[in-house]
């Protein structure tokens, strides 16, 4: 199979639905397309009803196109990440990994224009964000619900606006950044350096202001990037948690016990926004962002020194600080149903409060006129008010 053969195979899939986010290529199955979090077979000619371990194995071979490190990888560790270009069509992040003996692929569409703020209806949050100075900007959530392209957007408005230097370290690049009011250095896993506490480590010499690492994985990657952030660098990452809580406690559960202590002053310090992600499956199709956001003040630092406690967690915090740009997955919900872009049943699904959401959802649904309970309309006994029967 050659390259061009690769390339129309891709350029099929893509065509195939509107809106694909992802292809998908595993043994025993067709060519897939995930489109709007569902996958959907793709028609081919001839028809392939099953892939055949030979067809996966000569498709990622030619991905990997001899590369040596990636080889290595995918046999050592089972799995390799690499980008892959369409040309003038998409570009991808794709993970080829073993199960079963046989090899799959997932290739992630990426998108090639940067998207701004404005364009992704981001919370005002987020404007904040790009005009740090110093301390870290965590963006959580599972794999695939955007936490990439949000920090995209933040980075594009530091380019729009700031004369800074900007280094990247990602696996693999995924959002090429023009050079505009900014200086932009991207580096790729790989090509440009080994680790990402390497290629971390290393960026402190390379005179940046802002650093975006494309995932806090390791207790040495967390430990160089807090002593970025604790040197006048602001540092941008991601992590696969699902709320503000658990990510402060995953950054903490990577240290020793005796460390503990020591940790959390430094994160106290250093943490000024933790924005949390979800994906929900928007009215008419496709799907839209639901936000966690955490920002730093006060009570924030004083809970992550000591710990949450009964009145005093990251929720209730998040809860009450609306005033500072903090907004919880449940009132996010509840403004989404609102716009009308996620019905009743899913905002009440979603929900992390499930009687924090429903009072919201009937405070919009009574201001819109509409009812909120299913409950008929009340009688009092029917026996009440009738004269008593002699002898009763």
């Amino acid at each position: 199979m050659r390259k061009q053969e690769i390339d129309y195979v891709l350029g099929k899939m893509l065509d195939a639905h509107k809106g694909v986010s992802d292809l998908n290529l595993t043994v025993g199955k067709p060519f897939q397309v995930e489109t709007s979090g569902q996958l959907s077979k793709v028609d081919m000619e001839p028809n392939i009803e099953k892939l055949s371990p030979f067809q996966t194995e000569i498709f990622a071979m030619n991905l990997i196109n001899r590369d040596r490190r990636l080889t290595e990888d995918l046999l050592m560790k089972g799995s390799c990440d690499l980008a892959y270009e369409l040309p003038g069509r998409a570009r991808f992040r794709v993970n080829i990994f073993s199960q079963k003996g046989n090899y799959s692929i997932v290739m992630r569409k990426l998108e090639t224009k940067i998207p701004t703020i404005a364009e992704m209806n981001l919370p005002e949050a987020f404007q904040k964000m790009a005009q740090e100075k110093n301390g870290i900007i965590l963006v959580t959530g599972a794999t695939g619900s955007g936490k990439s392209t949000s920090l995209a957007a933040v980075l594009d408005k530091v380019n729009d606006e700031q004369s800074v230097h900007v280094v990247t370290l990602e696996d693999p690049v995924e959002f090429v950044h023009p050079q505009k009011k900014a200086t932009f250095n991207q580096r790729e896993m790989g090509q440009d350096f080994d680790v990402f506490s390497n290629g971390l480590r290393a960026a402190l010499r390379q005179a940046p202001k802002v650093i975006l690492v494309g995932e806090m994985r390791d207790r040495e990657t967390v430990e160089i990037g807090l002593s970025a952030a604790e040197t006048g660098h602001l540092v941008l990452s991601t992590l696969h948690t699902v709320d503000a809580g658990q990510t402060i406690n995953r950054i903490i559960g990577m240290f020793n016990t005796e460390e503990e202590k020591q940790i959390r002053i430094r994160l106290s310090d250093t943490v000024r926004w933790i924005a949390c992600q979800r994906l929900l499956p928007k009215v008419g199709g496709g799907r839209v962002a639901a936000f966690e956001i955490m920002g730093s003040n006060l009570r924030v630092k004083d809970t992550i020194l000591n710990g949450e406690s009964e009145g005093k967690t990251f929720y209730d915090i998040i809860d009450q600080g609306r005033p500072f740009g903090m907004i919880t997955f449940d009132e996010s919900i509840v403004e989404l149903f609102k716009q009308g872009l996620i019905t009743e049943d899913t905002a009440r699904a979603y929900a992390s409060n499930k009687s924090a959401v429903g009072r919201g959802i009937d405070t919009v649904k009574s201001s819109r006129g509409e009812k909120t309970t299913d409950l008929g309309k009340l009688q009092v006994d029917s026996d009440y008010g009738r004269p008593k029967r002699p002898g009763w």
